[in-house]
C-alpha cells in the first residue's frame, strides 16, 4: 500500500503536466495574410486582394446567404468609387487566430472603419470580421457591420448628384 500512493503521485503528475494545444494566437501566419488583405483593400490593389482567398471562398455580408469572390469584389470596388479616403484605424483594432474544437483555422477581426465621401461626408463604422483559411487561404468570410449611416448618407449623396443633373438639364 505504501509504494502505491507515490505511484498514484506519479502518475497524476505526468498525466497534469502533459503539454496541451495552443489554441489562441495573437499572430501566426493567417493573422498576417488577413492583414494584408485589409492593406490590400485600403490601397485598392484588387488584384492583392483575390489573391488572399480560395477560388471557392465564400464571402457572407451582413447575411446567411453568401455571395462569391467576384461578387464581392464587384461590390468593394464599387462603393470604394464613393469614397476619396477610407480604411481601417490600427491604433484600435484587434485581431487573433483561433484553432476551434473542431481544428478548423478562424481569424478574427475587429475595426473601425472609416471613410470620407466624395461630397465629404464622414463616416467612421465598427465592423467585425471572421475568416476561415484552409492551407493558408481564406474559404469563407463573414463580415459584420452596421451600415444604416454609409447607406443614408451615400443615398444623400445620390440624391444631391440626382438633383444637380435634374437642374442642369432645365
Amino acid at each position: 500500500m505504501k509504494n502505491l500512493l507515490p505511484l498514484i503521485i506519479l502518475v497524476l503528475l505526468i498525466t497534469s503536466c502533459e503539454e496541451r494545444k495552443q489554441r489562441y494566437f495573437a499572430e501566426s501566419e493567417e493573422t498576417k495574410t488577413l492583414e494584408a488583405g485589409i492593406i490590400a483593400y485600403e490601397s485598392g490593389d484588387w488584384d492583392k486582394w483575390k489573391n488572399h482567398f480560395a477560388d471557392t471562398a465564400k464571402i457572407y455580408v451582413n447575411s446567411k446567404e453568401p455571395i462569391t469572390l467576384d461578387a464581392r469584389l464587384k461590390d468593394l470596388s464599387s462603393m470604394t468609387e464613393a469614397f476619396s479616403s477610407y480604411g481601417f484605424n490600427k491604433d484600435k483594432d484587434h485581431i487573433e487566430m483561433v484553432l476551434d474544437k473542431m481544428d478548423e483555422t478562424w481569424v478574427y477581426y475587429w475595426g473601425q472603419h472609416y471613410g470620407t465621401l466624395v461630397n465629404g461626408t464622414e463616416l467612421s463604422i465598427p465592423v467585425h470580421l471572421a475568416v476561415q483559411f484552409v492551407d493558408g487561404k481564406i474559404i469563407a468570410e463573414h463580415i459584420y457591420f452596421d451600415g444604416t449611416e454609409m447607406y443614408a448618407a451615400m443615398n444623400a449623396m445620390q440624391a444631391e448628384t440626382d438633383s444637380e443633373t435634374e437642374e442642369a438639364e432645365n
